[in-house]
Parts: C-alpha cells; sequence; structure tokens
C-alpha cells in the first residue's frame, strides 16, 4: 500500500476571508467565519448548503457551546449567538480605548475556556499600529482575563494533548510559540520559540493539532499548510493547496480523519484574482489515504 494526499474544493462559495474552522458533531456541519464579510457560517456536507448570519462588526472566531448555539469574537467584544433567531448576545466589551482594535483567532481550551486574540487593523494597505493586540480568556462564569499583551496580529493556537503545552501564533513574528500551560487555571507562561518559518512559506496564520499531538500551520500568503513536531521543532510535511491566501485549518467529518483547510481572497489584486480561481474556497484534505500498490508486470 502507498499513501497520498487527496485535496478537494468543497465550499465554492467564496470567502473574503475565511477563518476559524470549526467541526461541529451534533450539526455534522463545518462552522466558520468570513471576517470581512461580518458573517458566521456553517456549511454541511450532506446537503452542500452553506447557511450564515450577518453580524454587526468584522468577526474573528466562532466556538461552540455546550448548551447549543455559539461564542463569537466580533469587533472588541465577547458575544453569544443564537443560530436560530439570530440574535448577538453581548458577553463583554473590551479594548474600547483602541478603536482600530478587533478580535481575531479563538479557540475553546480543554476546560470550556475560549481564548481569543485581538489585532490593530490597517489605517492605509501595509500600516498598522504595532504591538497593540492582546490575548484574552473568557470563562464559563463570563469572567475574562488578559493572557498576552503587546501582541501584533493574535492569530492561530492550540493545546498538546496532554493539556499542558499552549500554543499560539503572532503572526507578526513569523513564529509559534509553547507556552506552559496550567489546566486547572487556564493561566499561561514561559513562552518558548517553538518553530520561526521559512521565507518561502510567509506568513503564519491560524493552526490546529492532530491526533498525534502534532500542529498543522496554515501559511498564509504561502499556498500551504506546514505540519509540526512540537517535540522537535522541525517541519515534518508540508501540503500546498490550490491559492495562495491559505488562513486555518480544522479536523472533522465522521471520525475526524478530515482536515479542512479555508482561504481569503481579499488582499489578491484583480490580475492576480483571475489566475487564482479557487481563492476563498474551503477545501477537504485527506491525508495518507490507503491506496493499493500493485506489482510492476
Amino acid at each position: 500500500m502507498s499513501s497520498s494526499i487527496k485535496i478537494e474544493s468543497v465550499v465554492k462559495e467564496k470567502n473574503r476571508m475565511g477563518e476559524c474552522p470549526v467541526w461541529e458533531e451534533r450539526e455534522s456541519a463545518l462552522i466558520y467565519v468570513d471576517i470581512n464579510s461580518q458573517k458566521v457560517c456553517r456549511w454541511s456536507p450532506v446537503t452542500n448548503e452553506v447557511q450564515s448570519v450577518s453580524v454587526d462588526a468584522r468577526v474573528g472566531s466562532v466556538a461552540l457551546r455546550q448548551c447549543g448555539g455559539y461564542v463569537i469574537a466580533l469587533g472588541t467584544r465577547f458575544a453569544f449567538l443564537d443560530w436560530d433567531t439570530q440574535v448577538v448576545t453581548t458577553i463583554l466589551e473590551l479594548e474600547q480605548d483602541k478603536p482600530n482594535n478587533r478580535f481575531n483567532d479563538g479557540k475553546v481550551d480543554p476546560k470550556g475556556r475560549f481564548f481569543a486574540g485581538t489585532m490593530a487593523e490597517e489605517t492605509a494597505p501595509g500600516v498598522r499600529a504595532s504591538r497593540q493586540g492582546a490575548l484574552y480568556t473568557l470563562f464559563p462564569d463570563h469572567s475574562v482575563i488578559k493572557q498576552l499583551d503587546q501582541v501584533d496580529i493574535s492569530n492561530g493556537l492550540d493545546w498538546s494533548l496532554d493539556h499542558r503545552t499552549f500554543f499560539h501564533i503572532d503572526s507578526l513574528a513569523y513564529a509559534v510559540h509553547a507556552f506552559s500551560y496550567d489546566v486547572h487555571t487556564g493561566k499561561i507562561a514561559c513562552p518558548k520559540l517553538l518553530y520561526h518559518l521559512e521565507k518561502e512559506e510567509q506568513m503564519p496564520d491560524g493552526m490546529c493539532i492532530d491526533a498525534e499531538g502534532k500542529l498543522w500551520v496554515a501559511c498564509i500568503d504561502g499556498g500551504r499548510v506546514i505540519r509540526i513536531d512540537p517535540e522537535t521543532g522541525k517541519r515534518i510535511q508540508t501540503v500546498r493547496l490550490p491559492t495562495p491566501r491559505i488562513t486555518s485549518c480544522c479536523f472533522g467529518g465522521k471520525d475526524y480523519s478530515e482536515m479542512y483547510v479555508t482561504s481569503a481572497y481579499d488582499g489578491l489584486d484583480e490580475a492576480t484574482l483571475a489566475k487564482e480561481p479557487h481563492a476563498g474556497e474551503i477545501f477537504k484534505v485527506i491525508l495518507n489515504e490507503q491506496l493499493p500498490s500493485f506489482p510492476e508486470s
């Protein structure tokens, strides 16, 4: 038997800035956001239908609630989203002194706390105030703590399988950092550089962890996701996708054997867009699909 990688575009409805994919078991669906279109979206692989709820600010991340519905980080506030009624209920406003900031990527930790970080928006092409972002944790009792300060673009995040390490990306550091993580308190400490991206990998964006404890990092403008071994800090695999602006990834499907990868078309000029028919689509990647190997005749 030999292994191969199968890549398929499954969501053709294009996203300006598709991000934060999350597999929702109870709906057998993929949840994600289109940040710049200010939408939370849900795609069903059964019907191939995309449903969406529009919100009143750029929405950086979405996560599942145990009781149903979602928690979202939009603008500079945490909120609940009731999918059926489309009602958004604010939990807490943050960073009201930073009008150019907004929430970006977020994810729920092993104990149900929602970690999400902020960033400064560009005030002109390529112009952004530095180190204006932070990383916050929203607890189930609705209290919030600030975990990190002076972040440029708080981005991909996940936890080790033993719940002892927290992984985090600040995109403009072009690196993944590992922190010690206390699962009982939710606190992080002692950051260490885990992996610095190489030039052709471009900028790190979203991230997820697989069943073997390896990290997958989406490389925006690098057209790929890379697999990193946290034990060695080495890249061990590269999967190239058919569009450059690769934004995030997650595992899902019936047995979580499929990786879903989001992308964006915002940031591409007209000439580039004409050559990138898959920009903004969502891809399904099946890794190590077993193929029969035949003896040579």
